[in-house]
């Protein structure tokens, strides 16, 4: 790597650990930023998610109080995350790397929507800071859940921008109204996720070792400052601004596989 190269990989991936501690969809920029400096989607997309398990895990340390009072939602939640997670990892080394390079416009442009629209999830999934979690909801609405769940982990596995607002929705649906406690088991599930599908992915050889380190270092730099200084960066303005690059990376990557 070029000293160019090591300098922007690791702002970026500084850039996606401050956003992920701030907002969320700081895949957005770590997956685009190696496709810019020549990595092969398949191996940009598995470095991309090892690079960030461990700000995730810092994240899920920062929970640690929460965790408690969501037990029983982990127990349930916690195995087809596991095995969701590895299925769409193992799908994604199934994919030919064309086929892939063909769908990432698709899947950046389907992740930056979901983000542009968690205020309307959230809203009309009742979202609100209680204090209060509903514990019991009807045993079909869990099942409901529990696979919805899966399918959120499969796509994880496979990609992962915006699983965070999908996990977030379904569990509003369940009638979870600690916004606490739902943060901390989607940090949770999603660090699980993440770890497994990265766990496959090293097995797999998919994984760009130098770049990984790079940007790991910068990932835990960002998730650092996030986790001090989110309170002071207006959420609305990252918000504008992960949806303005969302925006305009599928629209390049559109031009770059359909002209």
């Amino acid at each position: 790597m070029s000293g160019t190269e090591i300098v922007a990989l690791a702002a970026a991936a500084a850039a996606a650990g401050v956003i992920n501690a701030v907002a969320g969809g700081g895949t957005l920029i770590t997956f685009p930023a190696l496709l810019f400096f020549g990595t092969p989607p398949l191996v940009a997309n598995a470095t991309s998610t090892l690079a960030l398990v461990f700000g995730t895990a810092g994240s899920v340390y920062g929970f640690r109080q929460q965790i408690a009072g969501v037990k029983l939602w982990l127990k349930r939640f916690t195995p087809v995350s596991l095995l969701g997670g590895l299925a769409g990892g193992i799908l994604l080394t199934r994919t030919r790397e064309e086929i892939f390079a063909q769908m990432v416009p698709f899947l950046i442009l389907f992740a930056t929507i979901i983000f542009v629209t968690q205020g309307a999830f959230r809203r009309f999934a009742g979202f609100a800071d209680k204090s209060e979690t509903t514990a019991t909801p009807h045993a079909r609405a869990v099942w409901a859940a529990i696979l919805f769940q899966f399918f959120v982990a499969v796509y994880g596995g496979y990609f992962g921008a915006g699983i965070g607002i999908l996990m977030l929705a379904s569990l509003g649906y369940l009638g979870l109204t600690n916004i606490h406690e739902m943060n901390c088991l989607k940090t949770v599930l999603s660090s699980l996720i993440n770890q497994v599908a990265a766990s496959y992915f090293i097995f797999a050889g998919l994984i760009d070792w130098p770049k990984t380190l790079v940007m790991t270092a910068g990932a835990l730099a960002g998730y650092f400052l996030g986790a001090h200084y989110s309170q002071r960066i207006p959420q609305k303005r990252v918000r504008q601004i992960i949806t303005a690059v969302g925006f305009i990376i599928s629209a390049v990557m559109f031009y770059k596989q359909f002209r």
